[in-house]
Formats: C-alpha cells, sequence, structure tokens
C-alpha cells in the first residue's frame, strides 16, 4: 500500500533567494497558479516579516490560489509569527512555518544559546502559532549537523506543542544519503510521539546531494519533501522537484506516490526559468535542453529502434514532445536518415552511403551538423527552396521605429517592412512577415562576450514551433543585427514538414 507524498514547493521562498531572481508580487502569483495546476500540494509563498513585498505577495497569492496549502515562513519569534498569521488571513488552508537552529554551530555560534533554551524557544513558538493556525509546522535548523539525541529530544517536544509537521533540513548540504537516511530513521525508531506528524525533508546541493538524500529520506519514513522548480536555491541550490517526483514515478519499490500532473513538469520549468532570468543547465536531469538529446550513434540507433535503449522515462511523461537526434561526428546511419526523413528526403541504398560518407567528412570539422549543412549535403536530392538566408537588416527611427529586412529563400529574395516597439522588436516582425512560420519566441538571452564599448553579444533564442523548441544563437557588436541572425538561425531548424501546416 502506497502512502502520499507530500509535495511542499519552496521556489517562492527559498528559491527566490538566489540573488538576481526576485519576483513581483503579480510574478509571483502567476508562478504560484502554476504550482497549483502542477498538482503541488503545500507552497511556501514567502517569509512575510522580511518585507512589505514579501508579507504583500503571500496574501494576495492566499487570494488565488484554492487547492494548495500556502505556508509562510517565520522565525520561532512572536512578532514573525503574527506577521505571518496576518499575511495567511485570505488562505483557504493555512500554515505557519516557524523554528530554530538545533546544531552546535547555530547553537553557540549563531544563537549564543544552550540546548534547553534552544527546546523552550521551539516549543513556545509552535505554542503561540498554534493561537493562529491548527497546520504548525517545525524546522530543526541545521539539522543534518546536530546531535542525535537532541534532536530526537526537540523534536519530541514540538510535537507534544503541537506541531503537525517537523521538519529536518540538511540546510548546508553536508550529509551523504544513508546518513540523513540514518537521522529520519532515528527520529521513527526515537521518538515516541513522532506518528502524530509527518517529517518533512529539506536538502540543499552544496554537494549535489540534495536528490539522493531526499530520496533516502523518503525510504526511511519521511512523507513531505520541500523541493523547488530547477532545483533554484541558496548556494548551490534545493532539491529539485523534478528529479525527486520522477525517481519515484521511476521507482516503484519506494512506497509513496504523488499527485505532480507530470506533464506539466516542462512547462513550468520554462516559465520559473523565464520570469526568474535564470537560464536551466542544458544537462540538468529531467528539464535540460540535453535531457532527452542523444548524439552517439550507438545510442541514437537504440533510441530510433525502441526508446527503452537509452531512455528510463517517456518525454511525453514530463511534457517534451519527444527525444532529439543531435548530428555529429558519432552520429550513425540511422540518425542522419532520421533526419533527411524529417526534411522530405528518403534516401536509400547507394544514395544514403553516399551522402553519409560526406556527412562523417564534413562531422569531423564541425562540432555538430544542422539543417544548413544537411541542405547542402543532399542538394541534388531535394528542393532547396526553404532555406534561409538573411541578405539585409537596416532600421530607423522617425518617431516611430521602423525596419526593412531581406531574406533570401532558396534562390528568390524576399524584403519586407514592418514598424515596433524597438528595433529588434521591428527586424523579428519584419521576418516573421516573410517566413510565417507561426513560432512564439518564448526565450531571448543577451550576453556580453567581450568588455569595452565594442562589446560583442551573443544572443540566444528558444523558439516554440508545434509545442517544440527551436535554438538559435548569433554574435555580432550590433545586437539588433545579432538578434535577427539568431532568430533565422532558429528558424532554419524547424524541419520542412513543419513549415508546410504553417
Amino acid at each position: 500500500m502506497s502512502d502520499k507524498l507530500w509535495i511542499f514547493d519552496t521556489t517562492l521562498r527559498d528559491g527566490e533567494q538566489v540573488p538576481g531572481c526576485q519576483l513581483n508580487t503579480q510574478e509571483k502569483i502567476v508562478v504560484a497558479q502554476a504550482l497549483e495546476a502542477l498538482g503541488v500540494d503545500i507552497i511556501e509563498a514567502g517569509f512575510p516579516i522580511s518585507s512589505p513585498g514579501d508579507f504583500n505577495s503571500v496574501q494576495e497569492i492566499s487570494k488565488a490560489v484554492s487547492n494548495p496549502i500556502i505556508c509562510a515562513l517565520s522565525r520561532a519569534v512572536e512578532k514573525d509569527i503574527e506577521v505571518a498569521a496576518s499575511a495567511l488571513k485570505y488562505a483557504k488552508k493555512g500554515r505557519i512555518h516557524t523554528g530554530i537552529g538545533v546544531s552546535p554551530y547555530h547553537i553557540q555560534y549563531k544563537l549564543r544559546s544552550t540546548p534547553e533554551d534552544i527546546i523552550a524557544r521551539g516549543v513556545a513558538a509552535v505554542k503561540f502559532a498554534k493561537k493562529f493556525v491548527e497546520d504548525v509546522e517545525f524546522y530543526a535548523e541545521d539539522a543534518g549537523r546536530s546531535e542525535p539525541d537532541f534532536l530526537c529530544k526537540i523534536i519530541e517536544e514540538v510535537i507534544k506543542a503541537g506541531a503537525t509537521v517537523v521538519n529536518i533540513p540538511d540546510t548546508t548540504g553536508y550529509c551523504l544519503p544513508e546518513q540523513y537516511g540514518a537521522i529520519i530513521a532515528s527520529l521513527k525508531n526515537n521518538v515516541p510521539n513522532i506518528d502524530k506528524a509527518i517529517i518533512a525533508t529539506h536538502c540543499h546541493n552544496d554537494l549535489g546531494m540534495a536528490t539522493a538524500n531526499t530520496i533516502s529520506g523518503v525510504q526511511h519514513g519521511a512523507r513531505q519533501v520541500e523541493v523547488t522548480i530547477n532545483g533554484i536555491g541558496e548556494r548551490a541550490g534545493n532539491t529539485s522537484m523534478e528529479e525527486v517526483v520522477m525517481a519515484i514515478k521511476c521507482h516503484k519499490s519506494i512506497p509513496v506516490y504523488t499527485d505532480i500532473v507530470t506533464p506539466r513538469i516542462y512547462q513550468t520549468s520554462r516559465l520559473v526559468s523565464k520570469l526568474m532570468n535564470m537560464p536551466v543547465q542544458p544537462n540538468k536531469a529531467i528539464v535540460g535542453r540535453n535531457a532527452f538529446a542523444h548524439s552517439s550513434g550507438i545510442h541514437q540507433d537504440g533510441v530510433l529502434k525502441h526508446r527503452e535503449n537509452y531512455e528510463i522515462i517517456d518525454p511525453k511523461e514530463v511534457g517534451v514532445d519527444e527525444s532529439t537526434i543531435v548530428l555529429t561526428a558519432r552520429s550513425g546511419r540511422a540518425a542522419l536518415k532520421h533526419h533527411l526523413d524529417a526534411l522530405g528526403v528518403e534516401l536509400e541504398g547507394e544514395e544514403l552511403r553516399e551522402v553519409y560518407e560526406a556527412f562523417l567528412i564534413l562531422a569531423d570539422s564541425k562540432r555538430d551538423i544542422g539543417r544548413k549543412d544537411l541542405l547542402e549535403l543532399v542538394g541534388k536530392y531535394m528542393d532547396e527552396s526553404n532555406f534561409i538566408e538573411l541578405e539585409h537588416v537596416s532600421y530607423s527611427s522617425n518617431g516611430s521605429i521602423n525596419a526593412q529586412v531581406s531574406l533570401k529563400i532558396g534562390n528568390e529574395l524576399h524584403t519586407a517592412s514592418s514598424s515596433g516597439v524597438g528595433p529588434v522588436d521591428a527586424v523579428l516582425k519584419s521576418i516573421e512577415k516573410i517566413v510565417k512560420p507561426q513560432v512564439d519566441l518564448e526565450e531571448f538571452l543577451i550576453q556580453a562576450i567581450t568588455h569595452g564599448s565594442d562589446d560583442v553579444a551573443k544572443v540566444h533564442m528558444r523558439l516554440i514551433k508545434s509545442d517544440k523548441p527551436y535554438y538559435g544563437f548569433a554574435s555580432n557588436k550590433d545586437i539588433v543585427l545579432a538578434s535577427a541572425q539568431a532568430f533565422v538561425d532558429a528558424l532554419n531548424k524547424i524541419p520542412v514538414k513543419e513549415y508546410a501546416t504553417a
């Protein structure tokens, strides 16, 4: 019989503590509503005493969502708890999350206190919070480095005081999985009233152990996991929600289930990445752009024959339409044929062998092979009328911003003009007039790659066509030109058969 595993998402509290990733109230509401649609059980919406903005965000999120429990953080201080309770006034289901440091480091050096005083303060905080809400969670900060007997004692006492959830954080990301699992097991075996509360994990990723520690905690009896989208958070981050949920889904031997709607994982990841302006690393598990990409010929052939040869997760389970077969010098004939079929070029036998040999020679000299390269390789076998080249870009400002763009598509030259809120907007609209691909520009990043007044800018774009992402890159001293080049680069990666539906 599986137990429910409660998903406590702290993207909007712990995750938002990443420098440069702060959101305004409206953006937080958008994320909170996405988390609700994802099936998150508890949303930690903020730390109300910390600022008027955080107080307002907790209050407005409480109004905007209905199903998840809304949680507000506080220290073991009466004023913190009062403000948290006030911020939760409109929550359909509210929780106060209060606590105190429990490791020798925190007791001696941070709090300058004694173990006895720490227990008294923790108990008092829980009792005070119970005056406002029934659902009170107690966090034992830095539990990962605490003394086992003391941790058991304070957890027993706060449960007596009314704590409904006891959070056991590995605040510094210090623990190994067997150590963290042993902490949870110790609480299960040595705290006489532990059955009256849910044990929660809250693991940080300083040693890259956050997901492993969290899973170990669940295996030893924890039934709430505190996580963030994309694993964002202080320093090296928090436990990644998508990693924990999919690990549990893959391993049926772990006797728990979640209510997460997994096909919404990818879109929620992209939303958080976009709003927080924090790109997801390409090799990030589950949601990185390479998570379902294959470049080894052996792997490509195996995946094309039967996906489960090299994938333990169907990409559709997390909201990714399909795996990506990347063409490099390591790719095999099966991968090349897969891409040629997408271009509408069906080659077999001697023709395929001839193109493959030319492909290998080209691939040895390039990092990866794009659509333009394939078109050149198979030029005599197909009509090149869909390949796009940027010929000319110009823009001017006479009260409004206007741009003119010329594109060469196959052997034909096309020109269009458009106005926009800025030169980049006007140029991209002009390109869209010509190509009409019906794409959504989901991500647009500009990064300086040199220093000084003549900086070279690198532009990264992600377009969405038929729910699939296509990436474009370009660098130039002229940001407008670099943007146009990146846009065209992404357009050229859309398969010909996709244009047919435009």
